[in-house]
Order: structure tokens, then C-alpha cells, then sequence
């Protein structure tokens, strides 16, 4: 599987709201039993980092809470981060991405799970998108007479 490929999607699991992920993949996931975990939900910190001028020194910025887990699915490896401290979103990221690896699995999911969660999240952006440029301010100067 390409990198880009599966960060893409994991990026996109993440920003996804929980419930809606529960909704698409369930019809996907195997009995319970089939799923080892080898990391069940764990919240942590992160410390972030920050760069001066967006390209200069790195600094560091502050912590931010994470959730973490991890699985496998027929010998597959799922992980699965979420910022804040969702569990069970963290679990169902890692459930998806174990099964995404596998190329029995992926074409289904593509088209039942990526694809939907994708449009929604265009969609959610896009409004939010609209709702500041609604509030948008322009500044102008005028020029006095001399």
C-alpha cells in the first residue's frame, strides 16, 4: 500500500465524526473475535511543534491530547489516532485501517466508506468556508485632500 495512499485515508477516518464511522463500517467488520488487539484506546499528550515564520527554528508549541489503538484483522495491522479523547473513535480507525490494507477489502471500502466520508467532508468544509466568508470584513483607506 502507497504511504500517501494510507495517510490520506487515516487523515480522513480522523476528521470524520465518530458515529457516521460506526454507521459505514459496521457492516465490514468481522465478529469480534477475529479482531486481536494488540493496543486497546489509550489517551496520551503530543507535544506539538511550531516553526518561526512557518519555516525557521522549530519551537515548541504546547500539548495536545491524543487517543491511540491498535489491532489486526487476518494478519493485517490497524492503528488508528484521534485528537482528544475518543476511544472508540480511535478503535474504529484502527478496524478500518486494518481492513483497507487488505486488497480483498479495499475496493468495497473505497466505494461504501472513503467515498462517502470524503463528500462529507468537503461538504462540512465548504459551509464552514461559506460561514467566514459571510463575516468577512473589508478595510479600505481613504485618502484625504490635501
Amino acid at each position: 500500500m502507497e504511504t500517501k495512499t494510507r495517510q490520506h485515508w487515516l487523515s480522513l477516518l480522523a476528521h470524520s465524526p465518530a458515529p457516521r464511522l460506526a454507521e459505514l463500517l459496521h457492516q465490514h467488520l468481522p465478529p469480534a473475535g477475529d479482531i486481536s488487539w494488540l493496543r486497546r484506546a489509550q489517551t496520551g499528550l503530543v507535544m506539538l511543534q511550531g516553526r518561526s515564520g512557518g519555516s525557521g527554528s522549530r519551537f515548541n508549541l504546547g500539548e495536545i491530547s491524543i487517543t491511540r489503538a491498535s489491532c489486526q484483522i487476518a494478519g493485517w495491522l490497524g492503528h488508528g489516532w484521534v485528537r482528544g479523547s475518543d476511544g472508540e473513535h480511535a478503535e474504529l480507525i484502527a478496524q478500518a485501517d486494518a481492513l483497507l490494507q487488505n486488497p480483498q477489502h479495499y475496493p468495497s471500502l473505497q466505494a461504501q466508506l472513503l467515498q462517502p466520508l470524503q463528500q462529507e467532508l468537503a461538504a462540512r468544509r465548504e459551509q464552514s468556508a461559506r460561514a467566514a466568508a459571510a463575516s468577512k470584513v473589508e478595510f479600505f483607506t481613504m485618502v484625504r485632500g490635501e
